[in-house]
């Protein structure tokens, strides 16, 4: 229905108030189409924000859209600071464990919001919280607010990181 109503909305041309359309949407628009409203940072923001799973995570739509999104951003190598996991936002569901334990906590609180997991991202994910060099810290010093921040990561933590957590 929504690559219907993106075929609709650019019949006639890209729209000038692209940014007043739903972020969904914007997941059937490429980011030369969304260029001649706003630049491609501007577009992944948004795109960051969209119901990701729409897309089969193994679509050659949802891998392309993250191979722009590296580019765009330009990230060279595997690791992401903190303003380009924001972002990204969903689409860092898509990144593979290197770029997980390269970007060490940068990316943990976008993680959490993730629907599923590979066991190589699962893998990263404990190696980099098991390290303790976030900004949460270890997992010895969590409090409730941390558990509810990371909260999409709790089924991946695993009974050793979990037996460390403070009652």
């Amino acid at each position: 229905q929504l690559s219907c109503l993106v075929e609709m909305v650019i019949l006639h041309g890209i729209p000038n108030d692209l940014d007043s359309y739903p972020e969904d949407l914007l997941l059937f628009l490429s980011p030369s189409d969304y260029a001649a409203t706003g630049s491609c940072r501007q577009y992944f923001a948004r795109i960051g924000k969209a119901n990701l799973p729409l897309l089969l995570r193994e679509s050659s739509q949802r891998k392309q859209l993250l191979v722009e999104a590296l580019v765009c951003l330009k990230i060279p190598d595997t690791q992401i600071n903190m303003e380009n996991a924001e972002i990204l936002g969903h689409l860092v569901c898509d990144l593979g464990g290197e770029y997980i334990r390269s970007s060490g906590g940068n990316l943990l609180k976008q993680l959490s919001q993730c629907e599923s997991f590979l066991p190589d991202q699962e893998e990263a994910i404990r190696s980099v919280i098991s390290s303790g060099n976030t900004t949460f810290g270890p997992p010895v010093a969590w409090s409730a607010f941390t558990l509810d921040e990371l909260s999409g990561l709790i089924p991946v933590l695993g009974h050793n990181i979990l037996q460390k957590i403070p009652k």
